[in-house]
């Protein structure tokens, strides 16, 4: 039998929310021995267990910290990635966003999946009682999902005249980083969509040069042996291919630890990479949740991928044939498990 060929995407802060709450419960034979290593790793620093946090109520204030929510979005990336049946899809490629970069090294085997922790339990924790600026993020498309150019243009010109960055280029959405007083001044100035803008809660101008004593700190706590060269490829924040042969494990470092962490992530970039130079017959988004899965379907529609040009129009290819399978979405975590 021939397996499918499969892009996997690995999601970054923000995904593990009130309705993921109990989603590392039934992990595998083979994700099982890794969580209960973590539980053991944080109980020692004196932190809560992933465990804990993960059966535990919902709060705001202790699930989307940095220092819990990145280390439970790798342990539940984890879980889904080893529940993957590899005798029926083919892995081509990796790719993830913003912090799922980080998870994407781990699965591609630039990492293991312990210094994978330790890496994510670390930038996860840089700005532990101290976060560095803000982000807002901001629809630019239309009710269809299709890209609004003169929108676009306009939030553009708003955030150079204010001195903010663009900070995750993110399906149909744009998330801006920037110091608090500018995301103040932008929440009020940005014309209102819905409930948008929305200042995102715990997280920090990612993605952006307020983040170089972040950077600089990183180096020098995390050392370049960690890092190997990829056993499958990678696609990064800039649309980047890094290939199993022909990377640079040095360029690697320096793209990990200093230019994505401040720089625009593009998103947008590495799933148009991942169509269209992988051709996968499935896109599969890790959990935790399936927040993902709309801007990943804003992207297919930017590339009129399968003749998709409408959310309309990538609903009912969802339907009837599916593309993108979320593991956050029981039935079609079914599909590839």
């Amino acid at each position: 039998m021939n397996k499918k060929r499969i892009v996997v995407i690995c999601p970054g802060r923000g995904t593990y929310t009130r309705e993921t709450i109990k989603y590392l419960t039934d992990c595998n034979k083979e994700s099982a021995p890794l969580i209960k290593w973590m539980d053991q790793k944080r109980q020692t620093d004196g932190r809560l267990s992933l465990t804990d946090l993960d059966s535990s109520p919902f709060k705001s204030k202790t699930h989307m910290l940095g220092e819990n929510a990145s280390s439970l979005i790798y342990a539940c990336s984890i879980k889904d990635f080893l529940a993957i049946n590899q005798k029926k899809y083919e892995i081509v490629a990796f790719t993830g966003n913003s912090m799922g970069w980080y998870t994407s090294l781990a699965l591609a085997g630039v990492f293991t999946y312990k210094t994978g922790y330790r890496v994510i339990e670390k930038m996860g924790s840089m700005m532990e009682n101290n976060i560095i600026g803000g982000q807002i993020i901001y629809p630019i498309m239309d009710d269809e999902w299709r890209i609004d150019n003169n929108s676009k243009d306009k939030v553009l010109e708003e955030l150079r005249s204010l001195g903010a960055y663009v900070s995750i280029i993110l399906g149909g959405y744009i998330l801006i980083g920037a110091e608090q007083k500018v995301l103040d001044k932008l929440l009020n100035s940005l014309p209102k969509i819905d409930q948008y803008p929305i200042q995102l809660p715990y997280h920090a101008a990612f993605h952006t040069p307020l983040l170089e004593s972040i950077s600089n700190r990183a180096t020098k706590h995390i050392p370049e042996s960690y890092f190997n060269k990829p056993i499958i490829p990678l696609i990064d924040g800039l649309g980047n291919i890094w290939s199993p042969f022909s990377s640079n494990i040095s360029d690697l470092y320096r793209y990990t630890l200093r230019d994505q962490v401040i720089s625009t992530y593009n998103f947008t970039k590495a799933i148009t990479v991942a169509i269209k130079e992988f051709c996968p017959d499935n896109l599969v988004l890790l959990g935790p949740g399936n927040t993902l899965g709309g801007a990943v379907g804003q992207i297919l529609i930017q590339n009129q991928w399968h003749d998709i040009n409408s959310k309309s129009a990538f609903s009912k290819m969802q339907l009837k044939d599916t593309f993108l399978i979320s593991m956050g979405i029981n039935d079609q975590r079914k599909m590839v498990s």
